[in-house]
């Protein structure tokens, strides 16, 4: 029998081994584990970003569901560039542990801009933006910095097409069975100009649709056709006003309208500067325009043409806070011939941070509808009315929508786990964040 020690010699030394290294590898997971819990609790406040992505890159901060709880609210709120792109504003705002410590950062998007690339842009924007959050906490001495040279970083080119940006799209959709099909096509054409001083805007949309239906060995075919062209030209008076004008022509079986033209100046104020728009705005456009109008058939006042001048006026409030987001519009208008003859409309989306964990949203609206000019002469087929053929007559319209949802747990949410997606939730339930 061979003799056993060798083994026993290696198992000792094995132990040995371990006995030296694991507890050096336990220090140093547990002084990195001490790091992690001190360092900045964070809650990002967007409805448009990849959380799970800036989560898995981001892994300096921990990430908590409740805004309370966090020690650094990050509101990322968006709107549209001259070039088609996206301007996102991160707001940083200390709280708890850095109470008064705010902070703004912003990241532009390319209108080409891959969605990988634009949700790494906004991780680095991001990064920097919390770097006056984590210097203040021991993690700090973990953070790296490094500096891109202008030649890796692109050195900035002139513009070729002059801020001019164009864009051609249209689609088609089909479906169908044994009793019904349905087909239908658009086409979207848009040439824009964006500056500081200036926005010009020309859009070309055409639309059809074609539905079948068999009942009985009868085929009942409905179909509808729309088109429509716009301009807008708006030049800027400062922080508070603009002026401008838009011209709108329309075409649309459903309405009646064989070609309206409607020229329209119009001026804006808006109570908070416009430099503060992705945060709050409290605007007030008004409008006068002059339409030339003829009709596809007599309308129910005997005319088959007309020249209707109307004036509007729409207040429009939009606010986004740590408390939630406001966006409303109260809008009115009449025509001048018959003041009788008017409209009245109010529409809103509310969404508030009630308490911890507890959120609701609203949606609504409402017209009260006096002004419809183009109705056809004549009683509407059943045919037409289940079909929507044409415009029916209404004194009103209103939609409505109202959701809740209350979270409770755990407040850290670091950990990113995608396997199996979705599978294993509800879609009752609606998390408004």
């Amino acid at each position: 029998m061979r003799p056993a020690w060798p083994a026993a010699a290696l198992a000792v030394c094995l132990t040995m081994l371990f006995a030296r290294t694991a507890p050096a590898q336990t220090r140093d997971e547990a002084g990195l584990e001490a790091l992690k819990k001190s360092a900045p609790k964070i809650y990002i406040d967007c409805s448009s970003c990849d959380l799970e992505f800036i989560k898995t890159e981001i892994t300096f901060v921990n990430y908590v569901r409740d805004r309370n709880e966090a020690e650094v609210h990050v509101l990322i709120t968006t709107q549209s560039t001259a070039g088609g792109g996206t301007e996102y504003t991160l707001s940083l705002s200390g709280q708890n542990g850095f109470a008064g410590l705010d902070d703004t950062v912003t990241y532009f998007a390319k209108g080409t801009d891959t969605s990988d690339e634009i949700r790494r842009g906004l991780v680095r924007t991001l990064e920097l933006g919390l770097m006056s959050y984590v210097a203040r906490r021991p993690i700090a001495g973990r953070i790296a910095v490094s500096y891109a040279s202008e030649e890796k970083a692109g050195a900035a080119t002139a513009d070729p097409w002059k801020s001019w940006l164009f864009n051609v799209g249209g689609s088609g959709y089909f479906n169908g069975q044994e009793s019904t099909s349905s087909h239908s096509f658009d086409l979207n054409l848009s040439a824009s100009r964006i500056t500081p001083d200036i926005k010009l805007r020309l859009g070309l949309t055409a639309g059809f649709q074609r539905n079948r239906y068999t009942y009985e060995d009868a085929d009942i075919v409905s179909t509808q056709e729309s088109y429509a062209a716009n301009g807008l030209f708006v030049k800027s008076l400062g922080e508070h006003w603009s002026m401008g004008a838009a011209v709108d022509a329309l075409s649309s079986t459903y309405q009646n309208i064989g070609l309206s033209l409607a020229p329209a100046p119009a001026v804006e104020y808006d109570l908070f500067p416009y430099s503060q728009s992705t945060r709050r705005q409290l605007r007030f456009l008004y409008k006068l325009s002059v339409a030339f109008v003829r009709y596809q058939e007599t309308t129910i006042y005997d005319k088959l043409r007309e020249t209707l001048l109307q004036e509007s006026l729409a207040v429009t409030l939009d606010v986004k806070e740590k408390w939630g987001s406001v966006s409303t519009t109260l809008s009115g208008s009449h025509y001048f011939h018959d003041f009788s003859k008017n409209n009245v409309g109010l529409g809103a989306v509310v969404q508030l941070n009630i308490f911890k964990g507890f959120n609701a949203v609203i949606v609504g609206g409402g017209q009260r509808v006096r002004d419809q000019l183009a109705l056809v002469k004549g009683d509407a087929s059943l045919e037409e009315i289940i079909l929507r053929r044409r415009q029916m007559e209404t004194t009103y319209s209103y939609y409505a929508m109202v959701g809740v949802s209350y979270t409770f747990g755990s407040i850290f949410t670091n950990v990113v786990n995608p396997r199996f997606g979705s599978l294993g939730t509800s879609g009752m339930t609606v998390i408004m964040n």
